[in-house]
């Protein structure tokens, strides 16, 4: 086998092994896929500037964020039915984003509960859920993530209403037998196993979120919660600002990997003015397109603390399991500390927008 050089590499392999319905799931975005596409173009597209004659023998690259302080600053993003990559599933990202030393975000739509993914072990572990028509589930969501230990909450915001997802309509997209949205499971509607003309998770999302939410769910769910939470899917510096006002204490730039609005700016685009709004205030994670180290030292000099990669880690997991997301994060790893030496920055603390030109 060829020795694989790239996370593009483990992107090849695992479209060879997994089935057709199930890739273009995990790879498609909405409508023409313009969003998606531009996601990673707009990182190829922003050049950098080098500082020549630095000391680099020793690369630091951690950051803080909240008052944790991660070996990396690359996050796992929340996506669904990780168990239809591999059965390592939720488990094996968490084992692996620990040994890592930095976090995963488990989807409410996770294939494990949430209480054996914190089971794992040690580990900063953030939980992504939504403001649901019936208040009572997020309610109940979050009870359990404070009672298993999780550190934050990212709340989803762009999602009123499912994107069309064409693949998924092409395909008539349902989640096989066997694989169960288990933190859900007593809410979810039937027939998330059957197909459907319009894919079963579209009818999974129009029976249980909420299109009618306000900036209001936000000021509830940081009422009823201890934990922190940050505001996901954020494209705009009022926003960004509204988010804060409302209890966020930290903002997720996100179009949701594409797969929500097409014809949108890529989060690369967006990054800067949520930037600029905020103001250093609470710290900006953001997604979308990222596949290498020097696009993690990109979104950190465009204002980011972090980026969370989703994709990436879902191809790593269908080629080697718990293994392959483990290589992944070695590649990032082994990129970004190449990458800062050859700019002539030994760590994020010297990253800003000078390095761009």
């Amino acid at each position: 086998m060829t020795t694989l050089a790239n996370l593009n590499d483990i992107e090849r392999e695992a479209s060879a092994l997994l089935e057709g319905s199930i890739y273009d799931y995990f790879a498609g975005g909405a409508e023409d896929e313009r969003t998606l596409e531009r996601n990673r173009a707009a990182w190829a597209e922003i050049r950098l500037r080098p500082r020549q004659l630095v000391d680099v023998s020793s690369i630091d690259t951690t950051v803080e964020i909240l008052g944790w302080r991660f070996a990396l600053p690359v996050l796992t993003a929340p996506c669904a039915f990780n168990a239809l990559a591999h059965p390592d599933g939720e488990r094996g990202v968490a084992r692996a984003a620990a040994r890592a030393g930095t976090a995963q975000v488990l989807s409410m739509q996770a294939t494990t509960t949430l209480e054996d993914v914190a089971a794992t072990g040690d580990g900063v572990r953030w939980m992504q859920l939504a403001v649901l028509r019936d208040r009572a589930i997020t309610r109940a969501l979050v009870e359990r993530a404070e009672a298993a230990g999780y550190d934050a909450l990212c709340l989803t915001v762009d999602v009123p209403v499912l994107g069309r997802r064409e693949r998924d309509v092409r395909n008539g997209f349902f989640v096989p037998p066997g694989i169960e949205m288990v933190n859900l499971s007593p809410y979810a509607p039937a027939g998330l196993a059957e197909a459907d003309p319009q894919s079963a998770l579209a009818r999974f999302v129009g029976t249980l979120f909420d299109p009618g939410l306000t900036w209001e769910a936000l000021d509830w769910l940081c009422s009823i919660t201890r934990l922190p939470v940050l505001a996901k899917g954020i494209l705009d510096g009022a926003d960004a600002k509204r988010a804060i006002e409302h209890g966020a204490k930290g903002v997720m730039v996100s179009n949701h990997g594409g797969r929500q609005l097409d014809g949108i700016s890529s989060t690369c685009e967006a990054l800067p003015d949520v930037a600029e709004a905020v103001g250093g205030t609470v710290p900006i994670t953001v997604d979308g397109g990222i596949r290498r180290g020097s696009d993690v030292i990109r979104a950190v000099a465009l204002g980011a603390t972090a980026v969370l990669v989703g994709r990436p880690y879902l191809w790593s997991l269908a080629y080697d399991g718990e293994a392959g997301v483990d290589t992944m994060f070695e590649m990032l790893r082994r990129e970004i500390e190449v990458d800062l030496a050859l700019l002539g920055r030994r760590s994020f603390a010297e990253v800003d927008r000078s390095i761009l030109i």
